[in-house]
């Protein structure tokens, strides 16, 4: 499995000779507005051309409709006519936007050997929610790869630790900017992602959507040191750069 983390929550996944696109984000440095008054976002650029993310892409995945995970561009440049699971509920709207091939994701489906499983989130806790709205993680299998839990902007509440607990995923992709909205987290902060480690001794942790928004509080070298404060290898939770490709063998 080959795994690249894009910008925020966008990755490129090789998994068992098939190519997946999840939560395509393409807008550029500056160009849509600020969450908190700190800077317009996204913060950064794309690290590499939007031409270059798409190529020999095969499977698009959309965890839920907000800018930051399905923006305009992207619903522009993605290829219509690419299979693309999303939340049940975001369909007509994907649809409405030219997509062609659009199965809402309700439990568990089966693309071209890749098993694909709907895992509950929750962008936040208490009224924060309502504002929110809904969002999915998922599971990931298939023969000879390593099994991953993509949890999604979700913080961690029992149903993830139930879903780490009995699945025991191989790697867990986690959101780990600690983003806040008018105080409240809504994604893992670096307490909460080392929390997943702990809960998950024998999984690689991959840690993404940091520093790309001006609502995240939390940095990548922040939650290095949290981490290894807490004891956790470097080789246990991965915190890639943007653009930077992370590579895990089956086990």
């Amino acid at each position: 499995m080959k795994l690249q983390l894009i910008r925020n929550a966008t990755l490129k996944l090789e998994y068992a000779g098939r190519t997946v696109l999840i939560d395509p984000y393409f807008a550029d440095k500056h160009s849509l507005p600020s969450f908190t008054g700190r800077s317009p976002n996204p913060m950064v650029e794309l690290p590499i051309a939007i031409e270059d993310i798409l190529e020999g892409v095969e499977m698009v995945i959309v965890s839920h409709l907000h800018t930051d995970h399905f923006d305009d561009v992207a619903m522009q440049r993605v290829p219509k006519h690419l299979p693309l699971f999303c939340q049940p509920g975001d369909e007509e709207t994907i649809r409405g936007a030219g997509f062609s091939n659009v199965t809402p994701l309700a439990g568990t489906a089966i693309w071209r050997g890749l098993t694909l499983t709907r895992r509950e989130g929750s962008h936040g806790l208490g009224p924060v929610v309502e504002l929110m709205g809904h969002v999915m993680g998922f599971t990931l299998e298939a023969a000879e790869e390593p099994s991953v839990y993509w949890a999604g902007d979700t913080v961690l509440y029992s149903p993830v630790t139930d879903v780490i607990a009995a699945s025991t995923p191989d790697v867990i992709v986690t959101h780990s900017c600690g983003a806040r909205w008018d105080g409240d987290l809504i994604v893992m902060d670096a307490a909460e992602t080392v929390a997943v480690c702990e809960a998950a001794p024998d999984a690689i942790v991959i840690a993404t959507h940091m520093e790309a928004l001006d609502h995240a509080t939390i940095s990548r070298e922040d939650l290095r040191h949290v981490a290894d404060a807490k004891g956790i290898a470097a080789s246990r939770l991965l915190i890639p750069a943007d653009g930077e490709t992370v590579a895990v063998g089956r086990p």
